[in-house]
């Protein structure tokens, strides 16, 4: 393939996918500027491999699986250990809660650990089947399922300050 053509299929892929691979970038690590550099490192990758990727038939999937891979590489750094802050984010389209609720939101994805974060946004930022997301972080599908039952649980409690005092919640301690 030619570096004329080559260069214009990955540039029109960026066009249409780095808003998506942002937001994905900025709900694992919280921080706009790093979500940037992740999203950077991860379209580097991706073009150094665009000639054997493009062939696939889900670039979205080896595009996500860079990002994903590059958040887990940062969080390696000792430098990079230090508490992020959520300081906004540049969305293409409005989110669908208000802005108090899509903040709480944040804040409580934030407080998830990393493994439970990356299948949440996975599944319900990306809509990811099990075996999908399973496919992308490199685990069985037994650990995306627990992930996310333990995920959804810890962002229930969060977001919900009287969870514990729900009858479907006494319902269920009752039975265990």
């Amino acid at each position: 393939m030619r570096g004329s053509v080559r260069d214009r299929e990955f540039t029109e892929y960026v066009a249409a996918r780095r808003p998506q691979l942002r937001r994905t970038a900025y709900l694992l690590c919280g921080d706009s500027h790093r979500a940037e550099d992740l999203v950077q490192v991860a379209l580097t990758k991706l073009y150094v491999a665009w000639p054997r990727v493009r062939r696939d038939a889900n670039v979205d999937a080896f595009a996500r699986r860079i990002v994903v891979n590059s958040h887990l590489d940062e969080t390696r750094r000792p430098w990079r250990r230090e508490r992020t802050g959520l300081d906004g984010i540049d969305v293409a389209s409005p989110p669908p809660l208000p802005p108090e609720d899509r903040d709480a939101l944040l804040a409580a994805l934030q407080q998830l650990p990393a493994g439970q974060r990356r299948v949440v946004v996975l599944r319900h930022y990306w809509g990811l089947t099990v075996q999908e997301a399973a496919d992308d972080l490199g685990v069985t599908t037994g650990t995306v399922k627990s992930q996310t039952s333990a995920a959804l649980d810890a962002l229930h409690r969060l977001l919900s300050p009287s969870f514990e005092d729900t009858p479907d919640r006494r319902s269920r301690r009752a039975h265990r």
